[in-house]
């Protein structure tokens, strides 16, 4: 009775060292997320910096992988409703920022419109978490021709500052799941304007992120058929289409809240 009362004792002592060590390994086990971040800061290296092409790859290949329960989202959220008789307001959840990269979530309601916006010296990736919106984007004609002009301003023919010709990159509907979108500063359709048709959600990272003090503001645009000014430029087409980009003020209707996260925690070690 002895000898079986010590073995039972061991078998229990053994259980609980199995359990233990499960807990460990479970609080350990790194979440998509965490990858994203570890990823992120890997692949990103500051202003004035582009993710080579292999480092585009292999964090498009990360975020193609998380889905809307990985961060926490579903579709009972009050994020995603439209109050009847009021605009479309916008949530932002905040993930992380530091100077070399942002990750964030917005979460529109149906018809919640992210008016059309630029994204000056930023690679940026968009994935799309759930839902069907439409997307257009542009990229400036003269940024195309000359990947190297940073193109702060834009100018007409005449000297004068006004409308400038940009290139139509994208005009359609996306509906999740989807491939992650990838923009440059250059190129991909640094311009852009997204349309929620359902209820939506769209995980952000950029780099660098938005930063006034050293010249990345956001700037607003009003876009006008190409025929709305034909004399100030004559190009070929080649089947592709033009519009023209006119800054504008912060539209007053476009109203962005925060939210909390409430996904999987980022540890920054």
């Amino acid at each position: 009775m002895l000898v079986g009362a010590q073995l039972t004792s061991s078998e229990r002592g053994n259980k609980k060292s199995r359990r233990r060590q499960k807990r460990s390994n479970t609080g350990t086990m790194q979440t998509v997320v965490q990858r994203l971040f570890e990823t992120c800061r890997e692949v990103f290296s500051g202003p004035g910096t582009v993710p080579s092409p292999g480092d585009v790859m292999r964090l498009r290949s990360v975020l193609d992988t998380i889905t809307a329960q990985d961060v926490g989202l579903n579709l009972n959220m009050r994020c995603f409703r439209q109050s009847d008789g009021q605009q479309p307001r916008i949530t932002y959840l905040h993930l992380h920022e530091c100077d070399k990269f942002s990750i964030g979530i917005f979460c529109l309601p149906p018809s919640g419109v992210i008016p059309l916006h630029n994204h000056p010296g930023m690679t940026v990736f968009s994935k799309l978490l759930f839902g069907s919106m439409h997307i257009k984007s542009y990229d400036w004609v003269d940024t195309l021709n000359d990947p190297h002009d940073s193109f702060s301003s834009h100018t007409n023919n005449s000297g004068q500052v006004g409308p400038s010709l940009a290139m139509v990159k994208s005009d359609g509907v996306v509906t999740a799941p989807c491939d992650t979108a990838v923009l440059f500063p250059n190129g991909g359709g640094n311009m852009h304007c997204f349309t929620a048709l359902t209820p939506c959600a769209v995980l952000d990272v950029l780099g660098p992120p938005y930063c006034d003090d050293e010249g990345r503001h956001c700037t607003y645009y009003n876009d006008f058929a190409f025929a709305s000014f034909p004399e100030d430029a004559i190009i070929q087409s080649n089947g592709d289409s033009y519009a023209w980009l006119e800054e504008r003020e912060k539209p007053e209707d476009f109203v962005v809240v925060g939210a909390p996260y409430r996904g999987p925690r980022i540890i920054e070690n």
